[in-house]
């Protein structure tokens, strides 16, 4: 790969080689370029000569030594202008030493590119280095997919000084572009490079070696010493150019220094465009002509036609004969000469003959600059002001200045300083210093001198010498000295250097040093020596630092309080300060603490004093004194110990209130609290008879009142403190006296109203819900007048009984009424009646409540007990009379029992003559109340009265029955068909429950004879004896001619009718209730459900049934509202019937609980009614 080069400003440029002597022939003329050996005869010098001797700047702009031309730094700047479009991060200039490595990264954003962008790398502006790559530079090109970036990257390896310059990097994508370009500096230091020749540098390196192929640049930097370079054959670069492919334009413009390798192309080219057969001339211009600043240049073409007119033009314009142009005629030669060529002359030219023209470049090279007056020793001292001079050809000429070998580049930071008058050249030195002395060189394009600068040091006198200083610490000290010279120096301190800080500063300000130290500290005394640079002289001081004794007591409370568990060991150490080391004494109450092996002891250290208590003990509590004392001064100081210890136990808790698993505790603190303050305390309890303690509380109890709960009632508990401070949790304390956790009763509920008379309250109530483990001992009434306060108790002594009458009470009084609960943890809370109880008997009006199960017909079979309880109201006591069938009631067959609140009809073994209506009468004075109740007694209905066979025929047989005179007291079910072989006797059934009173027996055995007989059925079962028939049936053997009977089609049409009739129901709040009814007909009835004559559809609280008749009405989980009166409809064509009943809904679980206790339904409605009336919110 081509080698990269150093930028312009840290190059050091390969100067001239020495001048060659002019030619004698210089004014004779010149020749074209393309004769050399002419050219040399006639005194001028090719067009790369001229090359050769210029500066670096003339190499290609891609690898140049010099400045760029203008429109390569135009296009730079902008390119450096211009926004970036498509890079997100740019190469960046770098610096690399010699044989190192060193990358440059190109990052592309990838989000609106559809495929990848092409980038290029160049050196300089136009050298492509993708055909470069190789052992020394690699190319590299990745893609982030989640970031969808393309990273380029160009890898130089084993950089060499000539790879420094300037490189670019362009990517395009589509109708974008985008450029960057950076610097490449590489490091290494060099020496002289004089006399070398420019083009043996750009020649190929290493032939036949590792590296062969490639550019070496390294003879422009390499340290070489000065000899005469052997002159090499002259070469027409012309010639080279117009005969190379376009592919080898690049290989010779680096082989002979070509600096405008493009403006040479565009000329060529021109040159080729005219190279063709001219009419006009028969021998055109050369190409290209080369003369020395100062000569003359001839130009000569041959006309084909002498009569034709001739005019020369430079760069388009138009030249007139002149001193400088002259113009010949030879015949059909038409000659120019250009007398005194300048650099202003180097342009195009071209002659014109009629409409034809022919071209040539005119190139004018710079004679070498020659130094005429060489440079001088010169002896100087350090710090005085150099000058070297020296003298060339030329004003302003182009002058390098080296020291040893070594190019001095002037710049704002340097030491050097050039200066130009004319001809002459000045080397500046501004404070010459020893580093100074060197051989110097000036070189110029046609010579070089060279000058040896020694520089020596002044006699050095010390003016003011340091003293030795003794400061205070944290006072500053400033050490200072004064010498004769302004010269650096170094600062030692105890023989190591000095390093400045924000505390320490050096100071040198002209002859003066200064060593200053702000706020002293103890490593700051030492012995400190100044020691002036280049001079084997120092100057020591010695610095001492004192200090008063300090007693440091930041890590200890604002109180200078240290607390000490007891027990434990107390290692107190003070931290002192003092220089010298003070002496420390520790006392308590004006009592030494000696140092030793007591157990309070002092130990003493150089930069602390400990105080040691080896088992602390609570007297060891007090105020400790610290002395200290040192030639500086004194210091104290006073520490208060505080020796604590774990708290007593407190004294044993006090229960003062017992509850139904709950108790109340007080306890009085500990009478010692260890030293430190009572945090808290921690409860524990335990069973009496047990041993294991158990904790109440986790988080600390700060008050010395607990609440301890979830007890168990009954049993007997103990409980104990603990006292806990900062050190720890003391012991337990002794445990309180046992205690039982009891409580009293709920209050008793439902206290009602039982019966008032004129001076008596007859009160009854329910036991309360929660006894607890204190059981119940009884209860205690009491009462109030109407307007008083004063409650007086109904009754002396505890009563166990839920009922009781309140005596000897005035009439047409009021009282209020309530009721306790008594049991060991004393009185529940009282029941009250809930308003003002009159005291006057009251006529209530007698009301029967019957059973629901008795609102339909009672069925009993024939031997059953019969025990109905149909309870009633009425007050004062009812009369009650009963009638069966409208007679009075045999007593001797059915027994009568009445009680207040109830009538008992028992029949201990019931007999179908006891079936009939039953009538209730209850009165109370001009109130009466009735009801009815059917019983019906049933049993076993008698056979048929006759069985007959009706006809035979085939297989079968007709069978005919009538009815049983005696039914059993219920309605006939079905019938039982029995047969029997004559032979065996043996009777099989052959039909069950059979409606009918004819059938027709099927499947008989041809040949066998058959008895038939036929059972009645009913609710009881069948009848105990079957009626026969009195003939059997044979089933012949021969065919014989059957005969259909005729009969009369049967008219099975039937109007609806129920046979089972809806029945007046009780129903229970939040249970099922049921409303079923049975209903015949034909055609089948369409049963309708209504409730107060409204139509139930589709109302999911209600489901109907119909089941062989059989109709039910569901109504789930009823309320108060769903009573009222409920009827069934049925309807065919033959007609509609309807049936009703009336539903009433109980409300509650109270009802369902005494209902199911046996309360009869009066009591229980009773009962609730005054309750809801008393306490409407309950119910």
């Amino acid at each position: 790969m081509p080698e990269p080069t150093k930028k312009e400003e840290n190059e050091v440029p390969a100067p001239a080689p020495p001048p060659e002597e002019p030619s004698k022939e210089k004014d004779a003329g010149t020749t074209p370029a393309k004769e050399p050996s002419k050219e040399k005869e006639a005194g001028t010098t090719p067009a790369k000569d001229e090359e050769e001797v210029s500066p670096p700047s003339a190499l290609p702009p891609e690898w140049s030594l010099g400045e760029s031309p203008v429109g390569e730094e135009q296009d730079k700047q902008n390119a450096n202008s211009q926004l970036s479009i498509l890079f997100v991060e740019k190469p960046q200039g770098g610096t690399v030493k010699v044989g190192e490595n060193i990358t440059f990264i190109a990052k592309v954003k990838a989000e609106d590119l559809l495929r990848k962008p092409t980038v290029k790398w160049f050196k300089g502006k136009w050298m492509d280095l993708a055909s470069k790559a190789g052992k020394h530079l690699q190319l590299k090109e990745t893609f982030e997919r989640h970031s969808r970036v393309y990273t380029f990257e160009m890898q130089i390896i084993k950089a060499k000084e000539n790879y420094a310059g300037n490189y670019r990097c362009e990517v395009t994508y589509k109708d974008k572009f985008d450029s960057c370009s950076f610097d490449l500096e590489v490091h290494e230091s060099t020496g002289t490079t004089p006399n070398i020749d420019i083009r043996s540098a750009f020649k190929r390196s290493g032939e036949g070696q590792d590296d062969a192929g490639e550019l070496d640049f390294s003879g422009l930097l390499k340290r070489r010493e000065v000899k005469q370079q052997e002159e090499e054959p002259e070469v027409d670069v012309w010639e080279l150019l117009k005969n190379a492919k376009p592919s080898e334009y690049e290989k010779i413009a680096f082989q002979y220094g070509i600096t405008d390798l493009r403006g040479m192309l565009k000329r060529l080219k021109r040159m080729r465009r005219v190279e063709k057969k001219s009419a006009a001339f028969a021998k055109i211009l050369d190409p290209a002509y080369q003369v020395d600043k100062g000569g003359r240049v001839r130009f000569m073409v041959e006309l084909a036609d002498p009569k034709l007119e001739v005019k020369w033009y430079k760069n388009g314009q138009e030249i007139r004969p002149s001193t400088k142009y002259i113009f010949e005629h030879k015949g059909c030669q038409r000659i120019l000469f250009i007398n005194n060529c300048q650099m202003t002359d180097d342009s195009e030219y071209y002659v014109t003959a009629g409409d034809e023209k022919c071209s040539t470049e005119l190139f004018v090279r710079e004679p070498p600059i020659m130094v005429t007056k060489q440079l001088e020793d010169t002896t100087a001292y350090c710090g005085e002001r150099v000058e070297l001079e020296c003298e060339v050809s030329e004003d302003d000429a182009n002058v390098k200045w080296f020291k040893n070998g070594e190019e001095i580049i002037p710049g704002p930071k340097s030491r050097y300083r050039i200066r130009v008058e004319g001809k002459k050249h000045f080397l500046i030195i501004e404070g010459a210093t020893k580093a100074d002395s060197a051989e110097y060189s000036v070189m110029t394009t046609g010579g070089q001198s060279s000058a040896k600068l020694t520089v020596d040091l002044k006699p050095l006198k010390i003016l003011t010498p340091l003293t030795d200083q003794t400061v205070n610490l944290g006072k500053e000290i400033c050490l200072k000295c004064e010498i004769s010279e302004n010269i650096t120096g170094k600062w030692t301190k105890n023989g190591l250097p000095v390093q400045e800080s924000d505390r320490l500063k050096v100071v040198h300000k002209g002859r003066i040093h200064k060593l200053v130290i702000a706020n002293a500290l103890i490593e700051d005394e030492g012995d400190y020596v100044f020691a002036p640079d280049a001079y084997n002289v120092t100057l020591p001081a010695k610095v001492r630092v004192i200090d008063p004794p300090k007693i440091i007591l930041d890590g200890l409370d604002a109180d200078n309080t240290v607390t000490v568990i007891a027990g434990n060991k107390l290692r107190l150490e003070i931290p002192i300060s003092g220089e010298p080391p003070p002496k420390a004494i520790w006392s308590r109450a004006d009592k030494a603490i000696m140092e030793g092996s007591g157990r309070i002891r002092a130990e003493s250290y150089p930069d602390s004093s400990t105080l040691v208590i080896d088992v602390a003990e609570r007297d060891d509590s007090g105020v400790y004194h610290i002395n200290l004392k040192n030639e500086a001064g004194e210091a104290h100081a006073s520490i208060k110990i505080k020796v604590v210890d774990l708290p007593d136990p407190p004294v044993a808790p006090t229960v003062t209130e017992v509850g139904d698993d709950w108790c109340i505790m007080k306890w009085e603190p500990p009478a010692y609290d260890g030293g430190s303050p009572i945090l808290g305390y921690f409860i524990e309890r335990k069973k009496k008879q047990s041993s294991r303690w158990m904790r109440l509380n986790f988080d600390l109890c700060k008050e010395t009142t607990f609440e301890p709960k979830k007890m168990i009632e009954g049993v007997a508990y103990e409980v104990r403190i603990f006292a806990v401070n900062a050190i720890g949790i003391s012991k337990p304390s002794m445990p309180s006296r046992p205690f039982v956790p009891l409580a009293v009763t709920s209050p008793p509920t439902l206290l009602a109203v039982d019966s008032v008379t004129d001076t008596t309250v007859t009160m009854k109530w329910r036991p309360p819900d929660q006894i607890g483990a204190a059981g119940l001992d009884g209860y205690v009434l009491e009462y109030c007048f109407e307007g008083s306060d004063n409650w007086l108790p109904a009754n002396k002594d505890l009563i166990d009984k839920t009922k009781f009458t309140i005596t000897d009470l005035p009439t047409d009084s009021k009282i209020f009424v309530r009721v306790k609960a008594i049991n060991a943890a004393g009185a529940s809370e009282p029941k009250y009646y809930s308003q003002p109880i009159l005291v006057k008997e009251i006529i209530e009006p007698p009301k029967i409540r019957i059973p629901r199960h008795l609102k339909q017909t009672y069925i009993r079979r024939v031997g059953e007990a019969v025990n109905l309880v149909i309870p009633f109201q009425g007050k004062p006591r009812p009369e009650l009379t009963w009638k069966k069938d409208g007679v009075e009631i045999d007593k001797n067959q059915i027994n009568i029992r009445n009680s207040e609140t109830d009538t008992i009809i028992f029949i201990r073994k019931a007999e179908r003559s006891h079936s009939g209506k039953y009538d209730l009468q209850v009165k109370v004075d001009k109130f009466v109340e009735t009801a009815s109740i059917d019983i019906q007694i049933v049993d076993r209905p008698g056979p048929p009265q006759s069985v007959k066979i009706e006809d035979v025929w085939g297989e079968n047989v007709a069978l005919t029955w009538t009815p049983p005179k005696d039914d059993g007291n219920a309605a006939i079910t079905g019938y039982t068909i029995q047969k029997a072989d004559k032979k065996s006797m043996e009777w099989f059934t052959v039909i069950e429950h059979y409606h009918r009173t004819n059938a027709t027996i099927t499947e008989l055995v041809i040949g066998n004879e058959y008895y038939f007989r036929v059972f009645s059925e009913n609710m009881c079962g069948l009848s105990e004896d079957a009626t026969m028939t009195k003939e059997s049936a044979v089933i012949a053997k021969d065919g014989k001619i059957y005969k259909n009977p005729v009969y009369e089609d049967f008219d099975f049409s039937e109007a609806p009718m129920f046979t089972q009739p809806l029945v007046n129901t009780y129903a229970i709040a939040g249970y099922n209730a049921t409303l079923n009814c049975s209903v015949r007909g034909n055609p089948k009835p369409k049963i309708t459900w209504m409730k107060n004559k409204v139509v139930i559809v589709d109302d999911p609280r209600y489901r109907m049934f119909s089941n062989q008749g059989v109709c039910t009405l569901e109504i789930r989980k009823p309320s108060p509202y769903d009573g009222g009166t409920y009827c069934c409809k049925a309807v065919n064509d033959l007609g509609t019937v309807e049936i009703e009943c009336k539903l009433e809904v109980k409300g509650g679980l109270s009802f369902c609980r005494l209902l199911l206790q046996g309360v009869p339904p009066n009591i229980i409605d009773s009962y609730l009614r005054d309750a809801h009336s008393s306490n409407p919110e309950e119910y």
